[in-house]
């Protein structure tokens, strides 16, 4: 297998995933549930795909550069390629998926939010991306959480934080609280927005994948990271806006967000989705050494678990008694969305 591709043995039950069949009733607050237990990822020289794909028919895995990479069917909990999933890394912006994640639980999306000189001093000190937000403009939260996920703003992830925490050390608090609760075992953040100071923040292709699928059973954060262009009408409380996914794929049939990331230390990363064949496929890429490249890496691995699903065996007749199959049993174990019935639209 090419550039240290995996084989996962345990391809039935990967980290509780589910397929996209949304959040449950969204009827009042409720703690996260148990995380299911965490899969032990095992290491030969090569991977084939999953189990009961044999023989020369099987496409071979295309070559992946970057220096972690997880591939999940969330619809059955199959896991068609790993390399260094459990490897700790900075995952640069792709931490913005758990600042949406935790302000979705605290506010409302017409809430409004006045940015200050500081949220864009702190981009333009960090040389971060912005979303062009200047001090004294009053947008909402929909508004924000846009410029946070679409053009990757610093300054909109700094404004969210300082007033959902209150604070960038209560909001980082929360976030880590969350990841413990979704049973991200092996991610910590130090800040909102993934940026390499304070040191320490650190995450994994696995767990990445698990919030990424989670973010994505919510409707409105499924939404956002979807979008490819969204526009802020000037009103007196603010400038207008347009605000462009830096998500390349997205526009291609079935691609869904998530997000993209970059820094110095972290490389450029990617979380991806996309439905194929009735499956939900989610995948994340870290340590990238070109931009591009990860989306062409993204699309080959989507193209390529998609000939997977179709080349699969399928169950000679019908089931004991007539009638359709059985669709595939879920992944044992599966983790509750918690409840966000604060969100409104």
């Amino acid at each position: 297998m090419p550039n240290g591709g995996i084989l996962l043995t345990a391809c039935v039950t990967v980290f509780g995933l589910t397929g996209p069949t949304g959040p449950p009733a969204l009827a009042g607050p409720a703690a996260p549930a148990a995380p299911a237990g965490r899969v032990i990822l095992a290491e030969p020289a090569s991977l084939t795909g999953p189990p009961g794909l044999t023989g020369p028919a099987v496409p071979a895995a295309p070559a992946v550069s970057a220096r972690a990479a997880y591939l999940v069917d969330t619809t059955t909990g199959t896991a068609h390629f790993g390399k260094e999933a459990t490897r700790r890394m900075p995952v640069a912006s792709l931490a913005k998926i758990m600042t949406a994640y935790v302000v979705l639980r605290e506010a409302r999306l017409t809430d409004l939010v006045t940015v200050k000189a500081g949220d864009v001093a702190y981009a333009r000190r960090n040389d971060a991306t912005d979303a062009s937000l200047r001090a004294g403009e009053r947008l909402t939260v929909k508004d924000l959480l846009h410029g946070a996920m679409l053009p990757s703003g610093a300054d909109a992830t700094h404004a969210l934080a300082r007033v959902y925490g209150p604070g960038q050390k209560r909001f980082v608090a929360k976030m880590n609280a969350t990841a413990r609760s979704l049973g991200l075992a092996d991610t910590v953040y130090t800040n909102a927005d993934g940026l390499p100071r304070p040191r320490g923040g650190h995450s994994t292709a696995a767990d990445q994948v698990r919030l990424s699928d989670l973010a994505l059973r919510h409707p409105v954060l499924s939404a956002i990271a979807s979008t490819e262009r969204y526009v802020v009408r000037r009103t007196a409380a603010h400038r207008r806006h347009v605000w462009t996914n830096t998500n390349e794929l997205l526009g291609t049939p079935g691609v869904l967000g998530v997000k993209t990331g970059y820094t110095g230390a972290a490389g450029y990363c990617l979380a991806f989705a996309a439905d194929r064949d009735g499956h939900r496929l989610v995948g994340v890429l870290l340590g990238e050494t070109r931009s591009k490249r990860r989306f062409q890496t993204a699309g080959r691995l989507l193209d390529w678990a998609e000939r997977l699903i179709e080349e699969a065996p399928v169950p000679d007749g019908p089931p004991p008694g007539g009638g359709e199959p059985a669709p595939p049993a879920p992944p044992g174990g599966l983790l509750d969305l918690p409840a966000l019935d604060s969100t409104v639209l």
